[in-house]
C-alpha cells in the first residue's frame, strides 16, 4: 500500500513581508520596498543569505517573476549581490551611513526650544517624583518595605502548589468581581480577632493597593466635582486615587493630636468625605484621640457623609495599646475600611483590600467591572490559606519583634552620628522614624537634594515636603526600618551623615567644631 506523505504546513511569509494585492503600487515594488526597509534598519543584515525566488513566491502566493522582478531592481540598485550558482544576499558592504531609515515626508520646521517629550501632568507629577533608586539593593532605609528576609517563602511556594495544582472554579473560572471568595472569608474572620470589629465577607473587596481601592470606592460613593478632606501632610497616592475619580481634595493640616474636624469644616464645610489613617498617621506617626475619632463620625452620621479608614501599618505596635479602628465605633455605616498585605508580607504581592459600608455592596457589585479593574487572581487563594491556617499572625509576631529591635537600633544610631545635624524622633508604631533637621541646619536643608544625594550613595530615604499638597512644607527625611538589618543600621546612618554634611557643605567646618 503506498503511503500518503502527510501535508508539508505552509511555511509563514518570509522575511516578514506581507503584500496587499488591493493597493495601487505593483506587487514587485511592495517586495522590493518591504526588502530595502528591513536593509536599512537593520532585520537584515549584510551578507544575509536571502531566500530563493521559487520559495519567496511559493510563499507570498504570487508569480515567480514578480519576485525576480523585485531582486533585479535591488541588485541594480545595491542592496542585494548575487552569487553564481546560489542564493542572493544582502550586500556585505554597505556603508554605514545608509543603514538609517530615511526620513518619509518634510522635515519638520526647526526650533530653538525643543519641545517636552512628555505633556504637562506628567511633568507635574516628575517634579514630585522621588530620586530614582541606586542599581542593586539599597544599603538602607527604603520607606514601606517590610523585611523579605523574615517571610517564610518556602511555605508560601507550597501553598501556591496546593492551589493551583487542581485549581478549581475559583483558581481557573468566573470569579467573584470582588476577589477570592475563600481570601474574602479569611480576611474577615482575622479582622475579626485582631482587629475588633466584624463584617460580612461578601463586603470585602480585593484590591491592589490604596489608590486602586480608594479610587474605585470614591467612583461609587463621589459625584466628579465632590469634595473630600484629606490629611496634610499625607501619602501622596490619596492625592492620586482621589484625582482619578474626579474629586477635588482639600488637604487639612493636622495637629499633635492629628486630624481636627474642626479644622476641616473651616477650610470645606461642603467636603463628602474624610480619608484619614487614625492608627498611625503617614507620615507623622501620630494617633488619632478617641474624642477626635467621635467628633469625626458625628459628622458623618449627621451630613451623610463618608469616612475612608486607611489602617495600612496598625499591626505593628510596640508600646500600650492602640485604639480600636474607627471602623469598628461605625453605627452608621459610613466608614470605608482599607489595609494592605503586601506592606505585611512582601511589596511584589500587590494584593490589599476594601471594606465597603454594607449599603454600598450592592451597588459596587453591579458596576465593579465598569468603573474598576480586578486585582489580579494569582495569590489570592495562596494567601486565604496563609491566614486561615495562622501563618499571617504568627509572621505578625515575629516582625514585630524583629522591627522593634530594628527601631530602637536606628534611634540608638541616630542619637551617636546624627547629633547637631538631625533630630530622629521615636514612634511606638509604624515602619519608619522621621528625622527632622536641627534649627541650626533647618534654613539651608533641602530635603529633596538630600534624598538625592543619599540615592547616589546607595541609601534610599524619602523626602518629608513630598507628602504636603499645599505651600506650606516641613522639610525632613522618612527613614524606613522595617526593611534593613540590623547590622547594617549603625553603617547606614554614618554614611547618612556623610552625605547631609555634603549636601548642606556651607554648614561642615562650623558643625564638625
Amino acid at each position: 500500500m503506498k503511503r500518503l506523505s502527510k501535508p508539508r504546513p505552509r511555511r509563514a511569509p518570509p522575511l516578514g513581508l506581507a503584500l496587499d494585492p488591493q493597493s495601487a503600487e505593483p506587487l514587485h515594488r511592495q517586495i522590493g520596498e518591504q526588502m530595502r526597509r528591513a536593509i536599512l534598519e537593520g532585520r537584515l543584515k549584510p551578507g544575509t543569505r536571502l531566500p530563493s525566488s521559487r520559495l519567496m513566491a511559493q510563499d507570498l502566493d504570487c508569480a515567480r517573476g514578480t519576485v525576480v522582478l523585485a531582486f533585479d531592481q535591488l541588485v541594480a540598485e545595491g542592496y542585494v549581490v548575487s552569487h553564481a550558482g546560489s542564493a542572493m544576499s544582502v550586500a556585505a558592504d554597505l556603508p554605514d551611513e545608509m543603514l538609517t531609515v530615511p526620513r518619509i515626508g518634510p522635515s519638520p520646521p526647526r526650533s530653538t526650544a525643543a519641545k517636552p517629550a512628555v505633556a504637562r501632568r506628567a511633568r507635574a507629577l516628575l517634579a514630585d517624583a522621588p530620586s530614582p533608586a541606586p542599581a542593586g539593593p539599597p544599603l538602607a532605609f527604603p520607606t514601606g518595605q517590610p523585611d523579605r528576609e523574615a517571610f517564610p517563602f518556602a511555605l508560601w511556594a507550597k501553598l501556591l502548589e496546593r492551589e493551583w495544582r487542581r485549581p478549581g472554579v475559583e483558581g481557573a473560572g468566573a470569579v467573584h468581581p470582588f476577589g477570592h471568595a475563600g481570601l474574602r472569608e479569611a480576611i474577615a474572620a482575622y479582622l475579626g480577632v485582631a482587629r475588633g470589629f466584624t463584617c460580612d465577607p461578601g463586603s470585602i473587596i480585593v484590591t491592589t493597593g490604596i489608590r486602586h481601592g480608594l479610587s474605585l470606592f470614591a467612583e461609587v460613593a463621589l459625584d466628579a466635582g465632590d469634595t473630600a478632606w484629606i490629611e496634610e501632610p499625607g501619602f501622596v497616592g490619596v492625592r492620586e486615587a482621589l484625582s482619578t475619580a474626579g474629586v477635588r481634595a482639600v488637604p487639612v493640616a493636622i495637629d499633635e493630636s492629628g486630624f481636627a474636624p474642626e479644622a476641616a469644616l473651616a477650610r470645606a464645610p461642603e467636603a463628602r468625605l474624610a480619608v484619614v489613617a487614625p492608627a498611625h498617621h503617614f507620615p507623622l506617626g501620630t494617633v488619632l484621640g478617641l474624642q477626635r475619632r467621635l467628633e469625626l463620625l458625628s459628622w458623618a452620621e449627621r451630613t451623610g457623609g463618608w469616612i475612608a479608614e486607611d489602617d495600612f501599618d496598625g499591626e505593628y505596635r510596640y508600646s500600650g495599646r492602640p485604639l480600636p479602628p474607627l471602623r469598628s465605633l461605625d453605627r452608621a455605616g459610613r466608614v470605608a475600611y482599607f489595609s494592605s498585605f503586601s506592606k505585611l508580607l512582601f511589596p511584589a504581592l500587590r494584593l490589599s483590600f476594601l471594606v465597603l459600608p454594607p449599603s454600598l455592596v450592592e451597588a459596587t457589585e453591579q458596576i465593579m467591572d465598569r468603573v474598576s479593574v480586578r486585582a489580579p487572581l494569582l495569590g489570592q487563594g495562596a494567601l486565604a490559606r496563609f491566614i486561615a491556617e495562622g501563618h499571617l499572625a504568627s509572621h505578625l509576631r515575629r516582625t514585630r519583634q524583629l522591627y522593634a529591635g530594628r527601631r530602637e537600633a536606628l534611634l540608638d544610631a541616630a542619637a551617636r552620628h546624627l547629633d547637631g545635624l538631625l533630630i530622629v524622633a521615636p514612634d511606638p508604631g509604624g515602619m519608619h522614624l522621621i528625622a527632622s533637621p536641627t534649627p541650626r541646619l533647618g534654613p539651608r536643608f533641602d530635603d529633596v537634594v538630600v534624598t538625592a544625594a543619599a540615592a547616589a550613595a546607595g541609601l534610599i530615604v524619602q523626602p518629608l515636603s513630598v507628602c504636603y499638597a499645599g505651600p506650606a512644607r516641613r522639610h525632613g527625611l522618612i527613614l524606613g526600618y522595617a526593611g534593613t538589618p540590623e547590622a547594617e543600621i549603625d553603617r547606614a546612618v554614618l554614611k547618612l551623615r556623610d552625605v547631609v554634611l555634603g549636601a548642606t557643605g556651607q554648614l561642615r567646618r562650623g558643625l564638625q567644631r
